[in-house]
């Protein structure tokens, strides 16, 4: 399949990169430490939500500000060693222009971009937790990544592992491609799945981007 793009939107974790196995070990440490049962954190959809939104889940309110503080130290602890890249990352990558795409990731621009910098990846456009007010599910996060690039957001290619992320490349309007790094493809809609980004490349045009997407 063939798709005409003025610019591509990578989500981080589980599209890039994986930090999974990090990712559970730290904020199993972090609910241990603010003695949250098992019961309770596993009632919590962890992935592709900000921090901030997890821990209003299982905290007073009063709470929360210290908590993130704390979670987002244990995370860029855990960093080294604790990052991979996904199959078809740096190849796709490295075909497109700085200019022509952009990290949109529910962490804090301080874990997001420690986690690329892991393996090597130094986005030009990157949106993380701090530049908003919504997360994902909510479109702010991929809209402000269009605007500041410059682009229709129709013309945007948003490319997701998680439901969330998806449901908010919808709602802003732009062409959705899941991965199915961490979920079943029948728990992802979109208007293409794909099993991750080996599956996709990218043709720089005067035009903008073609992407070929595979099954």
């Amino acid at each position: 399949m063939k798709i005409q793009a003025d610019a591509l939107l990578f989500d981080n974790d589980g599209t890039l990169v994986s930090s999974l196995d990090s990712v559970y070990r730290c904020w199993s440490r972090w609910a241990a430490e603010y003695g949250i049962t098992a019961e309770e954190f596993a009632g919590v959809e962890l992935h592709g939500r900000p921090a901030a939104e997890i821990a209003a889940d299982l905290l007073p309110a009063a709470r929360v500000p210290e908590a993130v503080v704390r979670i987002e130290q244990l995370e860029v602890e855990d960093v080294a060693g604790g990052v991979r890249l996904l199959p078809g990352t740096k190849t796709l990558l490295d075909s497109l222009p700085a200019d022509r795409w952009a990290v949109v990731t529910s962490a804090t621009r301080r874990l997001g971009e420690a986690r690329l910098a892991e393996v090597g990846i130094r986005p030009k456009n990157l949106v993380s937790a701090d530049d908003i007010t919504r997360g994902k599910p909510d479109p702010e996060p991929f809209l402000l990544a269009a605007r500041r690039l410059g682009v229709d957001p129709a013309r945007c290619v948003v490319f997701e592992d998680a439901p969330a992320g998806l449901q908010a490349g919808r709602a802003a309007g732009m062409t959705t491609v899941a991965l199915t790094t961490t979920h079943r493809a029948a728990e992802l809609t979109a208007d293409i799945v794909v099993e991750d980004l080996s599956a996709v490349s990218a043709l720089v045009t005067d035009g903008g981007v073609e992407l070929t997407v595979g099954e």
